[in-house]
Order: C-alpha cells, then structure tokens, then sequence
C-alpha cells in the first residue's frame, strides 16, 4: 500500500491533481524558498544593509539555479529542517564566496519556510477557490434544471415529505457560497511574509520596519510586525476551512451514496465502477471517495489543531506537525472539489423512480399538508389526531390517505387538490432561485 494514496500511480485517474502535486513538491519548495532569499537580499540592500551587487547575484542565482531535494537530505536528516543545507547549498551556486555571504543575512529557518509556504499558499488558495466557483456554477445550472423534480425528503433516514431535487442541490451548494467568503477573510492572515530572525526580535535584520515592509512588497505578501513563529492560529484555521470544505463534498456524496442504492436508484453520477466478480454491479465510485476524503479531513484538521501548542517562541515538534498533515489536507481538499464538480455535472436523476417512492405511501408524506387544511376549521390538536388515527387506518387497510380521510373527516375538503404532493413542496422552488441569484455570473454560465 503506498504512503499515500494521493500520489499513488493506481489512483491517478481518481485522486491525481497535477496542479496541487507540482505546487506541493520538493522542488516547488525549494524554488519558493529561493525567492524568499531573493526578496530579503532586495530588501536588505535597498536599506544599505547588505552590498548591492550581493543582492544582485543572489537575485541571478534564484532564477538561475538548481537545487536538488535529494541533496539536502544529509544536512535535514542532521539539523531535523531543510534551511541550513538549502543555504549551504545555494551559497555555493551564487559563486563569489564574498557575495553569497550575504545571502540568509539576519534571518532565521522558519522565515524562509513559513514565507516560502505563503507563497505557494497563495497559489493553492486560489486555485481552490476557482475549484469552488466551478462547482458553485455546475450547482446552479443542476439545481435549476431539476427545480421542479418531484422527490421524497428524508429526515433521520425516513421518507418524510415531498421536495424536489432542485431544492436538494442548491442545499448541497450553499454551504460552499460561505467557505468562499471565510476563504477571502482568511486570506490575509494566510498569504504573509515571515522575517522577524532567530527569536521573533528582529535583532540582525538591520533597518527591519523598512526591510520587512519591502520583502512583503517583493513577494506580493502582506507584511506582519508581530512575530508569527509561535502563533500558528491562521495555519489551524485553514486546515479547519479545509475540513469544512471536504466535508461539504462529503455530505454531497452521501446523499448521491444512498439515492443510488440498488432498491431505490434515484439517481445516478459519474459511470459507475466495476465489481471483479459482480457483473451486475455499478458502484457509485464518485460519491464512495467523497465520503472518505470528509472522513479523512476531518481527522487530520483535528490532528493539526494540536501544532497551535507551540512552546515558547519556535517549536520544532509542533512545525513539524504543520509539515505532515497539511500537504494531505489540502490534496483531500482539492481532490474533493474536483469530484465534487463531476459528479454533480454527471449527475442524473430517475423521476420514476423518485415519483414510485412516493407513490408507494399512498399520500402518506402529505399529513403535513392535511393537518394543517383540517386546523383552518377546527383547533389544531383535533385536527392532528384526526390526521394521525387517518395515517393508521390508512396503512392498517393498505389504502390511501385521502380514501381515510374521505372517510373519517366531518369536513368535505377537496383532498386531492390538498393532498397533491406538486402543492406539498413549500418553497422549494424559492430556494433554488434564491440560489441561482447568489450564484449569478459564475464560470460565464447564464443569468
């Protein structure tokens, strides 16, 4: 079994994602962190605390050079982080020992990396969020295609009353109209830069409100006077937002999950997998991942949340923590977002079957809509139990509910038109346009 599955060549079709993959690599790593030195060179000689002909140099190398992750292995395996021997390293493909020298002046391991991770979390958060108007625009183009489409909600996993499928996906999708605007509020605190030096006090980095102002500027970051080192709050919370995230695929994927099943066949998403030994069989392959990535997400975000224990002012326990969960966290995340999006794009609903689960309670699912036609002519409390004896006598006879309650009601009430489960849906119809409203304008789909 691989360490990963996100990685693994077997689940390449399934759970591959080229785009996260590249940014989440050694090597996209290494390339950040010599942008890192390159904005800190910049910025230190601009104050004059560095030559600038270092600067420049240091500049040349970090579009010039390359390093190789496997040659650092040494080094990290000695000082448990890979700063010292990317510097060493680094340093010697600058040239003129004089010059690289200056490269890393005044600051410490966990500016490079922490720096470096905003970079590429700047790049990730996007790409999420393109992943998240994707699905939000499939959602809104679903949800109105089946907006009037018949079909039994379920409360505590019993068919309660008549909804539609509409209804259901613009409830689905919602949620994701939210991780959006927590996305954007977050991003701030996320996209930093780090250089605050060996303690958090700045003390050899010359000039520092100058040279940090213009290292954030260099790398297109928003500049932090407090030290970050030990507060990892915003790297907690993000991990929490992924969780969220995925967990919203999920619950998507559990209701496609159990509308699938074989005795109800409700709907369909994605083509279906094969059995080894079933021919008969189509597993619902989309919507079983889905499932797995919340389930994932929600463990490692909650095994995250310990790296914000963070003795003193750097913790190496703790950052290293941050190193082997959240790379995994955000693969589940953008994985999910990308199956997500299939499934509902693929996704295909079976009105027979969906009317035939109604059908099968003989208007049972309108009680609702009975008790409260019956209380516009009589106290409430009567007319519930009169509904409810209906309901028994109806299931007791293996008849309709309106054949009981023509039967039992003192009232001559037109209990077809009352009992219509099309006139049972509430504001099913208003959600789904509520829905499209907020959604407007996405991906280029029609208003």
């Amino acid at each position: 079994m691989a360490t990963s599955l996100f990685d693994a060549g077997p689940f390449a079709r399934l759970l591959g994602d080229a785009p996260l993959q590249r940014l989440l690599s050694d090597s996209a790593e290494i390339r950040a962190m010599m942008l890192v030195e390159a904005a800190l060179a910049t910025a230190q000689a601009d104050q004059g605390v560095i030559p600038q002909e270092a600067a420049d140099a240091i500049n040349r190398a970090a579009r010039e050079a390359e390093i190789d992750p496997a040659s650092l292995a040494e080094a990290t395996g000695r000082d448990g982080v890979s700063v010292p021997g990317f510097v060493a390293a680094f340093r010697g493909q600058i040239g003129d020992p004089a010059l690289a020298a200056h490269l890393h002046h005044g600051a410490t391991s966990q500016d490079i990396l922490d720096t470096a991770l905003s970079l590429r979390l700047r790049q990730i958060l996007g790409l999420l969020d393109l992943r998240i108007e994707a699905l939000l625009a499939t959602a809104r183009n679903q949800a109105r295609s089946h907006k009037t489409t018949l079909m039994a909600a379920r409360t505590r996993g019993q068919v309660a009353m008549p909804t539609t499928l509409g209804a259901k996906i613009a409830q689905w999708a919602a949620p994701f109209l939210d991780h959006r605007g927590a996305l954007t509020h977050m991003r701030p605190q996320i996209e930093v830069a780090h250089l605050h030096g060996a303690a958090g006090t700045s003390a050899a980095l010359g000039p520092v409100g100058p040279v940090r102002a213009r290292f954030a500027s260099e790398l297109g970051l928003h500049a932090r006077d407090i030290a970050g080192h030990s507060d990892r709050a915003p790297i907690v919370a993000l991990g929490h937002w992924l969780a969220r995230v995925t967990s919203s695929c999920a619950k998507m994927g559990r209701d496609i999950l159990l509308m699938s099943q074989s005795e109800l066949q409700e709907v369909t998403a994605g083509p279906g997998g094969a059995s080894s030994t079933m021919p008969h069989k189509s597993n619902p392959v989309l919507a079983e991942v889905l499932v797995a990535l919340g389930h994932y997400a929600r463990g490692q975000a909650a095994c995250l949340a310990a790296a914000q224990d963070h003795a003193h002012e750097r913790d190496g326990a703790a950052w290293m923590l941050e190193w082997m969960v959240l790379p995994g966290l955000l693969r589940a995340s953008g994985a999910a977002l990308l199956l997500s999006e299939t499934a509902l794009g693929s996704l295909r609903a079976c009105p027979d079957a969906m009317a035939a689960t109604l059908d099968a309670l003989k208007g049972l699912t309108q009680a609702e809509c009975a008790t409260f036609a019956l209380s516009a002519h009589m106290p409430r409390p009567e007319a519930q139990d009169l509904v409810k004896t209906a309901c028994q006598d109806a299931v007791a006879a293996g008849t309709s509910l309106q054949e009981a309650l023509s039967r039992l009601s003192p009232l001559p009430l037109d209990w077809a038109a009352i009992l219509d489960p099309n006139a049972a849906t509430g504001d099913a119809s208003d959600q789904v346009e509520a829905f499209v409203a907020r959604t407007a304008g996405m991906s280029g789909q029609p208003n």
